[in-house]
């Protein structure tokens, strides 16, 4: 018998993330009932006049704090189990990347304790990672068995590996971000800035709020290319014209606790990355030398121009990267290891 899953709240349903879970959740024979209710906090009350269909299953997605509330309300008066997948902490963000409160603030300690009830309320919480896993388990004071991993991932019928190994003359670096703290564009632009060796382009898609300090910073280098934001479904294709993708370098807390998006899907795009060092990644990954995943560092802008400077020397690690890191992807990362993950979670709720 189809199982149903009512995914709740006023979520994006073409945002990555949201968009493999469902792909995943109707490979495994999962129907998909969206309800959008109008005003979050009434969205139990709606959902009753509405006389939505019963489930099995109340999903929150992403960024939806707000909605949570509600579908637990509506959860526990149904009887069925409620699983949140809140991707990132909304006081985290406030008040530690964005550093919009003080941590003794008020404002912050009233955001953290409204944080903490709506993670407690969920039957389960889904992290991306184990390192955020634990920032859940600690911060909002809820059950490590409550928590399941999902990798983020990347949408594979998009982002896929290219046969072509011939690289770029000269070498052809790939940024893409928001230009914030946590993925370090300042750092990258100081590696360029001492980068000492082959000829290499950079090339940076995206914008944000550090973008302006790293454009200044590198004005007038004829090797270094600035572009706008491209289309998301064009994405693959920069990628993949790209010989080396960076991921982050930034030396903030939530840098150790993630793996973004970019990472995935060069890794399933089969192009080789260099990153930061991080527990985020298992210790297998890390003791790999053949992983197809470069590490630096943190916030080491020298060490990282020194690991651009050995792949130009060595263009043959960076062949070898191609075929090895869509290995490492298939292993750890990739929507088949996602589903049953997912599937393990899904059979814990339901028991």
């Amino acid at each position: 018998m189809t199982k149903k899953v009512l995914w709740w709240g006023h979520f994006d349903a073409d945002y990555s993330r949201n968009r493999i879970l469902r792909q995943l959740f109707l490979s495994l024979n999962w129907e998909i009932i969206d309800f959008k209710p109008r005003i979050g906090a009434l969205g139990d009350v709606e959902a009753y006049i509405r006389q939505i269909p019963p489930a099995d299953l109340v999903w929150v997605p992403c960024f939806r704090q707000r909605d949570l509330l509600a579908a637990y309300r509506w959860a526990k008066k149904t009887r069925i189990p409620l699983i949140f997948d809140p991707l990132i902490s909304a006081y985290d963000k406030q008040v530690w990347e964005r550093k919009k409160f003080s941590k003794e603030s008020n404002q912050a300690k009233k955001l953290l304790k409204w944080e903490q009830t709506l993670f407690q309320s969920a039957d389960y919480v889904v992290a991306d990672t184990e390192q955020h896993a634990a920032y859940y388990a600690s911060t909002m004071h809820i059950s490590s068995n409550k928590i399941f991993v999902l990798p983020v991932g990347a949408e594979e019928p998009l982002f896929t590996a290219q046969d072509n190994c011939l690289l770029n003359r000269p070498l052809r670096i790939l940024f893409y971000g928001s230009y914030i703290a946590l993925q370090g564009p300042e750092i990258i632009a100081r590696a360029i800035q001492l980068y000492q060796g082959p000829e290499v382009q950079w090339h940076f898609i995206g914008d944000g709020p550090l973008r302006k300090n790293v454009q200044n910073s590198l004005q007038g280098l004829d090797n270094v290319h600035f572009t706008d934001w491209v289309p998301y479904a064009d994405l693959p294709l920069w990628i993949s014209n790209a010989d080396i993708c960076l991921g982050v370098f930034g030396s903030t807390e939530k840098t150790q606790r993630v793996i973004p998006n970019k990472v995935y899907q060069a890794m399933s795009c089969a192009r080789p990355v260099i990153t930061s060092i991080s527990e985020v990644y298992s210790l297998l990954l890390r003791q790999n030398n053949e992983s197809g995943i470069f590490f630096v560092p943190a916030n080491d802008a020298l060490a990282l121009a020194e690991m651009v400077k050995k792949l130009a020397e060595q263009p043959d690690l960076v062949i070898q990267g191609q075929k090895n890191v869509i290995q490492s992807y298939k292993q750890y990362f990739s929507n088949e290891v996602i589903k049953k993950q997912l599937a393990s979670l899904l059979q814990s709720a339901l028991a």
